[in-house]
C-alpha cells in the first residue's frame, strides 16, 4: 500500500504539481491525427489540468495552443482557421500556426503590428506520427528525444488508433494495463470472443493458471515483465510485457501476431483518455479487422466507451447473461469491462487501504519507480528514461507457450524462437 501523501503525489497532475510538471516532459498523445483536416474546426484538448486547442492549418501543418485568446481568453476552438492561422471571431485577433500574433484589428492602425508584436501566445512543439498528434508541454527550450515506437514508422494502412474517454484517474488505468493476473478473470467470458477474433490464440490459456509468477528485466525505458504460468502439461505460458514510463504497456500477443499498446493519458485528475494503439507489422488491416478492433460499441474511435455508461447503470451490466455463464455480465468489449471496474474504485483510489500479494509485483515496481523518478526531478533532476538512450522501434511484447528448458529472458521478441503455441 501507499500512504496517503505517496498517493496524492503520484496521482495529481495538475500545474504546479510535482507530478504534473514532470509528467509534461515526456512526449504526450493529445488527439488522433484524423480530428484535424487542413482549414477545419480546430479540437479542443485537454492534458494535464490544462485546456488547449489544435488545428490543422491551411498547408497541413498542425498548431497547439492554450485554449484562450490572448486578448480576453475566449475559446480559440470557436475561431476561424485559415490562412495559415487561427482568428479569434470576438475581436479578429490573428495568430498563425507558430504561435506567433500577425494582426489585432481592435488597435489602432499605426500601432497594431507594434502592439502584436509584444504579445505572447503559449504555443507547443508537436509530433504527427502513428496517427496521432503528438505534443511536448515541458519548460526546456528543445523538447526531448521523440518516442518514435514501430508503430510510428508504420504506413497508416497498417495501424489503428482509438481513444476512450474514462472517468478515473490516470493511475487506475495504467496499473489495470500492469496486472496480468486478472486477464483469466475478468476476461474469462469476453476473451475468446474478442481476442479471438482479434489472432490472439494464446490468450486463453491465462485462464488455465490464474497465479501467475513475475520475473522482471530492468530497462532504461522502465521494464520487461514475464508473467508466468506453469501449466499442466509441464510448459509455461509466458506473457511478456514492455512497460514504457510513463503511459505505455505493450500487450503481450502471439508470435507473428499484431501488436498492441495501451497508454491510460491523464486529462485531470479525475479523467483520462486511455489510448488502444494496434498495429501489424507485416500487412496492413482490411475494413473488416478495423471493426473487429473497435473496442467498444459506440462507433466513435475518439471515445469508443461513450456508450458503457456509469454507476447509474451499473456500466450495463446484464445479471441475467451473468446467470446463464457470462462472468462479469458486462458482454460490450475487454476494454469495457477494464473501464468498469477502474471507474468503481472512486475517482481517485485511496491506495492506503489496499491490501496488495504476489500478483501486485508489477504495480508495486510502477509505482516505486514512478515515486523515484517523481522525488528526483523535484531535486532538479530530469524525469526517468527522457535522456536516456533507447531504440523504440525494438521495443515489442509476446506471448509465447515454451518448454520449461528455456528462459523467457533470452527471447527476441521481435523474432521469437520457434516454441509450443497450439492451445491446450
Amino acid at each position: 500500500m501507499l500512504t496517503r501523501e505517496e498517493n496524492t503525489l503520484l496521482t495529481r497532475v495538475g500545474p504546479g504539481t510535482p507530478m504534473g510538471e514532470m509528467l509534461r516532459e515526456y512526449w504526450t498523445p493529445a488527439l488522433r491525427s484524423a480530428r484535424l483536416e487542413a482549414d477545419g474546426a480546430p479540437a479542443r484538448v485537454r492534458l494535464l489540468g490544462e485546456n488547449f486547442v489544435a488545428f490543422r492549418s491551411t498547408d497541413g501543418r498542425v498548431g497547439f495552443f492554450d485554449e484562450g485568446c490572448p486578448h480576453r481568453c475566449t475559446s480559440l476552438a470557436l475561431a476561424r482557421n485559415e490562412d495559415n492561422a487561427l482568428t479569434c471571431i470576438f475581436h479578429g485577433w490573428k495568430i498563425d500556426v507558430t504561435g506567433k500574433v500577425v494582426d489585432v484589428p481592435s488597435e489602432p492602425p499605426e500601432r497594431r503590428a507594434e502592439f502584436a508584436a509584444k504579445v505572447r501566445v503559449r504555443h507547443y512543439p508537436v509530433r504527427e506520427a502513428g496517427g496521432i498528434v503528438w505534443v511536448y508541454l515541458g519548460k526546456r527550450d528543445t523538447a526531448p528525444r521523440f518516442c518514435d515506437f514501430e508503430f510510428t514508422h508504420l504506413p497508416p494502412e497498417h495501424v489503428n488508433v482509438r481513444v476512450a474517454i474514462v472517468h478515473s484517474n490516470w493511475l487506475q488505468g495504467v496499473e489495470g494495463q500492469l496486472d496480468s493476473a486478472h486477464v483469466g478473470v475478468l476476461h474469462r467470458s469476453s476473451a475468446a470472443a474478442n481476442m479471438g477474433r482479434s489472432g490472439q490464440v494464446l490468450t486463453s490459456l491465462a485462464t488455465r493458471n490464474t497465479g501467475p509468477k513475475f520475473e522482471f528485466v530492468p530497462q532504461p525505458y522502465g521494464f520487461c515483465e514475464g508473467a508466468l504460468r506453469d501449466l499442466f502439461d509441464g510448459t509455461v505460458y509466458a506473457r511478456i510485457r514492455q512497460v514504457v514510463l510513463p503511459y505505455f504497456s505493450f500487450i503481450p500477443s502471439d508470435p507473428g501476431g499484431r501488436c498492441a499498446i495501451v497508454a491510460p493519458v491523464p486529462l485531470d485528475d479525475e479523467w483520462k483518455a486511455a489510448w488502444y494503439i494496434a498495429y501489424d507489422p507485416h500487412k496492413p488491416f482490411t475494413a473488416a479487422d478495423r471493426e473487429a478492433m473497435a473496442w467498444g460499441t459506440s462507433g466513435n474511435p475518439d471515445d469508443f466507451a461513450s456508450d458503457l455508461g456509469s454507476w447509474d447503470t451499473m456500466w450495463s451490466q446484464d445479471r441475467k447473461l451473468m446467470k446463464e455463464g457470462h462472468w462479469t455480465g458486462i458482454n460490450k468489449a475487454i476494454a469495457c469491462e477494464d473501464f468498469a471496474v477502474e471507474e468503481s474504485m472512486g475517482r481517485i483510489v485511496d491506495r492506503s487501504r489496499e491490501y496488495l500479494g504476489s500478483s501486485d509485483a508489477p504495480i508495486i515496481r510502477f509505482r516505486r519507480m514512478m515515486l523515484k523518478s517523481v522525488r528526483d526531478f523535484q531535486k532538479g533532476q530530469r524525469p526517468f528514461g527522457v535522456d536516456a538512450d533507447i531504440d523504440y522501434p525494438r521495443i515489442r511484447a509476446l506471448a509465447i507457450r515454451y518448454s520449461k528448458d528455456l528462459d523467457w529472458r533470452t527471447f527476441d521478441t521481435q523474432n521469437p524462437p520457434q516454441t509450443i503455441t497450439n492451445p491446450l
